[in-house]
Formats: structure tokens, sequence, C-alpha cells
């Protein structure tokens, strides 16, 4: 019997199925352990070897049902998606639509328990306050089992201008609130030289939770996939709908391709004013993340200036 540990995400079990089928290891022999997110690997197991390259085909079918299955808090799922996999490529290509074969009806049930996007979550006619602790208890995706807790937006119901940008960070994970790391303190100056006060405005993100990869004791953060962003997308739908701001700000491509599409690209469309279904009066900038990233600091003041005339405009709207 071979007992695998891996992260409850389903990246983590591709790469430790992988290595099994690669090995040859039949279903019967695996015992699956999840261990804590960033919880050292137990001693009475073996290291896990690097996943080998390539592997098996498989139909995207079934990846995204094991995208989703792995979500589920049913610590079998893994046990079961093994199988699944175990036999579509050693048994019968046409498994998944075997719909009388009893592992397929428990992979499916375990799809649909979790994942499945906020819509379930968002209470009808709510107020910010109302969301705000709904959205503290969503599972829409599965990056609420890594993160800290919810980042909700904050600011008036009755603002003018809301910024929407991509997701919290680190400092903001852990504290709860939105902008209030270092991309924050840009953000804050800012707003200061174009003469914006935060706290009349509504400040949210696209994404709610903290999608990151550890570095030893780091944290390091991940763009969210655009499944993510549209399991999340009721929260941000509901709090424009709440709002109803003159002016929407987007800050960054994530933020941009959440608002007005995927083919939005940012260094070609900021800094214009567009209506949108949100907004008589929409516009993308950079993040102010961006700023940071800059390679010098010659290259972090023109990445500045930018963000600086593109609120200008905004201030002036």
């Amino acid at each position: 019997m071979r007992t695998v540990e891996i992260a409850p995400s389903f990246e983590d079990w591709q790469a430790a199925a992988r290595t099994l089928l690669h090995d040859g290891v039949p279903p019967a022999e695996v015992r699956w352990r999840e261990t804590a997110h960033g919880e050292q690997r137990s001693l009475l197991t073996e290291p896990a070897p690097p996943p080998p390259s390539g592997g098996a085909r498989v139909p995207r079918k079934f990846l995204d049902l094991a995208r989703e299955a792995a979500v589920a808090a049913d610590p079998t799922r893994w046990q079961v998606l093994y199988e699944v996999l175990w036999r579509l490529v050693h048994e019968n290509r046409d498994l998944l639509d075997a719909e009388g074969d009893p592992t397929m009806r428990r992979l499916k049930a375990l799809s649909k328990r979790e994942g499945e996007g906020a819509a379930e979550f968002v209470p009808p006619g709510a107020s910010l306050a109302e969301l705000r602790a709904a959205a503290a208890k969503c599972t829409g995706c599965d990056l609420y089992r890594h993160a800290t807790q919810t980042v909700f937006g904050l600011g008036p119901a009755d603002a003018r201008i809301v910024f929407v940008g991509e997701q919290p960070g680190d400092q903001e994970d852990r504290k709860g609130a939105p902008f209030v790391g270092p991309a924050g303190e840009v953000f804050d100056r800012v707003l200061a030289e174009v003469g914006l006060a935060r706290t009349r405005l509504y400040v949210t993100n696209a994404v709610k939770h903290f999608k990151f990869v550890e570095k030893g004791k780091r944290r390091i953060h991940q763009t969210p996939r655009m499944s993510e962003l549209t399991a999340c997308r009721p929260w941000l739908e509901a709090e424009l709908a709440l709002i109803k701001p003159g002016v929407l700000v987007c800050l960054g491509a994530t933020a941009a391709h959440a608002v007005f599409g995927a083919d939005f690209r940012l260094m070609k469309d900021r800094g214009r004013f567009a209506p949108t279904r949100w907004a008589d009066k929409t516009i993308a900038t950079l993040h102010p993340s961006a700023v940071l990233r800059g390679e010098d600091e010659t290259q972090q003041a023109r990445l500045y200036g930018i963000l600086l005339e593109d609120l200008r405009l905004v201030a002036g709207a």
C-alpha cells in the first residue's frame, strides 16, 4: 500500500496521480492523505518524486469534473478521482458516458457540491453589510480553502466612484480589507495627489480571496484564472448593482477583463472612458502594484505617472 500526501488542491492531486500512473500503481494500492496548507509532510511517507513529464491523455471533460470535485469537502474525493482516471487510461475510454457506473455517479455528485460559483451564496436584496457577512461563508471556488478570510469591498453605499482591483494580497488577506498592503500605499499616495478622499470611495476586488503559492515563509501572489473570476463575479455584480456608481475604475488587467471582457488590452485601451452596464463612465488604468514591479526608479516613476494621469481624469469626471 502506498500512502500519498497532498495539499487539498487539484494541482497537487494531479501531480501525484501522474506519478502513480507512471509507476503503474492501481487505485486499490493507494491511500490518500490530505495535509493542511503549508504543513510539513509526514516523516513516515516517502518524499514525493517530481511528476513525470507528459503523461496519459484524458478527455477535457474529465479534467473539468476533476477540478470541480477537488473543492468538495469529502475526503474520499481523491480516491474517486484516481479510480476514474485509472479506468479511463487502462479500461474504458468512454467511462465518462457510462451513466449507470457507480463510480461515475459518485464523481458527478462530488463535482456539484462546491465550486459552482458564488451565485448561490449571494442573498437577494441584501445591503452591503449583509453581502459582506454572506461573502464570509462563500465556498464558490477553491480559493477559500487556503486564504485566511474573504476580503470584501469597503466604502459607503452611496459612493460616486468605485475602484475594482484584482484580488487581495498578503496583507489584505491577513487584515481583511482591500488595498492595505504595499500597493495600497501607492494607491493612497496617488489618490491624495489627485484630490480624491478614500473615505468617499468604494474599493473592492474582482476576486475576494487571496490566491498564492508558498515559497518558504513567503506567500507569492498568483493571477486568478478566468474560471475563478467567473466564480466570484456574482459578488462584484451585487456590489455594483447596489452602489450604482457614476464612475467605475478598473485597476489592472484582471479587473478590466472582469468588467470590459477578455479582449480588453490594458496598455492600448487604458485612460479612456466608456459606458458599461455598471456605469456610464468606466475606465481602466494600471494596478498600483505595477508601479512597485518597475525594474528601476526610472521605470517606476514612468508607471506612476501613467496611473496619476488616468486618476486625474477620474477625479475630474
